[in-house]
């Protein structure tokens, strides 16, 4: 399995290469040169598959030239840290479906890859003997779960930016209260968005990446999103196993990401088995825009709401999927975002028809987003955190007559003011986030300026 550019301009490379270099050395984002397919005859025997063992054999449709053991050996250290005996678990909550992705080491679906890419990068690093400094941007679970996934290695330094004030008071905790010595968090004064503006330009400074053996966690490494494939597909076997033959996914995103491993399981597995992908975001619209207009623009300052993970305006991801839209023609997606870049609009409205085979969306409002913590709650006795919510409401609003599977992305604890304000009580924490509190922290309050992110990593760095 070799590994090419959304932006057609690198020479193709392996596995391990892909997972070290994060972001493609033209800007682009790094995909398999083809999609593997899943035959039918599959779908009987992984049914009957751990969730681990079903990891191991999707991962190794992608993993090429890895000894299958070794891999094995790192998904079994990822999930041996995980709260649960099925990783991610299935609950039937009302007519809906809601998987749970929040049982991992900081209580949210990125430490399902986190956890694993950690281990990617440690074996690689042993096998070469070199090093790494990480820098990610994170709008609040990822920095906490990268952390979490690389904190004490050797070998490896993080730097995580955070949007300063703009994160849950739990998610901003998770982070700063890791002190060991290879952990460097910086309150970046902006957006996330501002955040990964800087991360990229870090990036694209080819001469400073090399030097520093610059290393991604945010979801343009591949990595990332291939190991969310897997709950996607564990999830539907479940419902298989139920008689069902297809499903939906609801999916709250605002980088892209998360949805997009849903877009690669849906083309893995044979057609009809995943239906449709209902979209869901928050008043930081530009995706429902894009499915349901077909316009992808910039609109006005990210405004901040109750589900913070999702307060974006520039989707990552979203590269990834224009690829797929522009028929793999890496020029053409060079193009898109460099008008992009100039102008903050994409009209792609000729391919409406297109997206909507793969895409539901719904943009969901602060006001329905405490609603349905609250109506879901009285009625299940089951507690959402917000951004899980808004993947709810949609699939509500937009269900039709299969399954729907809702991505429970959080534990609602880490967002207790909008979980009070919909319940009128507090959430009780859990003991690893009761703690927090109490522990030391230490971060960084900065500008968002590349050159001073440059030189605090500069003096900070492995080298």
């Amino acid at each position: 399995m070799k590994y090419i550019s959304t932006r057609g301009g690198i020479a193709p490379v392996d596995f391990a290469q892909a997972v070290m270099m994060g972001l493609a050395r033209d800007g682009g984002l790094l995909l398999p040169e083809h999609l593997p397919t899943v035959e039918p005859t599959l779908l009987n025997a992984w049914q009957t598959l751990s969730y681990q063992h079903l990891a191991l054999e999707l991962l190794s449709l992608f993993t090429g030239e890895m000894p299958r053991a070794d891999l094995e050996d790192q998904i079994e250290r990822a999930y041996s840290t995980f709260r649960h005996p099925h990783i991610t678990p299935l609950r039937k909550v009302g007519e809906l479906y809601i998987l749970e992705l929040f049982h991992g080491p900081t209580l949210a679906f990125k430490d399902v890859a986190l956890q694993l890419l950690g281990n990617l990068f440690e074996y690689e690093l042993n096998k070469s003997g070199g090093f790494m400094n990480i820098i990610g941007a994170t709008s609040g679970d990822t920095g906490s779960a990268a952390i979490y996934g690389v904190r004490g290695r050797q070998r490896i330094n993080i730097f995580i930016l955070h949007p300063h004030g703009r994160t849950s008071p739990i998610q901003a905790l998770q982070m700063t209260t890791v002190t060991d010595a290879n952990v460097f968090n910086i309150a970046v004064r902006g957006t996330f968005d501002d955040a990964q503006a800087i991360v990229k330009t870090l990036f694209n400074d080819l001469e400073f990446r090399d030097t520093y053996q610059l290393g991604a966690i945010n979801s343009i490494n591949w990595a990332r999103v291939l190991a969310q494939v897997v709950y996607y597909v564990f999830a539907f076997l479940k419902l298989r196993k139920q008689g069902f033959a297809s499903v939906d996914f609801s999916v709250p995103t605002g980088n892209f990401g998360d949805i997009f491993a849903g877009y690669v399981a849906k083309r893995l597995l044979p057609e009809g088995c995943i239906k449709r992908l209902i979209l869901a975001t928050n008043a930081n619209d530009i995706l429902s825009r894009f499915v349901n207009q077909g316009d992808y623009s910039i609109a006005g300052e990210v405004i901040p709401t109750f589900s913070p993970s999702m307060d974006i305006q520039i989707a990552s991801n979203f590269e990834r999927y224009l690829y797929y839209l522009h028929q793999e023609n890496g020029s053409k997606v060079k193009a898109e975002m460099e008008q992009f870049a100039a102008t903050g609009r994409m009209d792609l409205s000729q391919f409406k028809e297109q997206v909507r085979r793969d895409f539901a969306s719904r943009s969901v409002s602060e006001q329905e987003t405490i609603d349905t913590i609250r109506s879901i709650y009285e009625e299940h006795n089951y507690l959402l955190d917000p951004h899980t919510a808004i993947g709810v409401r949609a699939a509500l609003d937009v269900k039709q007559d299969r399954p729907v599977v809702c991505l429970a992305t959080a534990h609602p604890a880490k967002f207790g003011a909008a979980v009070q304000k919909a319940i009128g009580k507090e959430v009780e924490l859990p003991p690893t986030l009761a703690q927090l509190a109490n522990m030391e922290s230490r971060c960084e309050v900065m500008d968002a300026d590349a050159a001073l992110i440059r030189e605090y990593l500069q003096t900070n760095a492995l080298l």
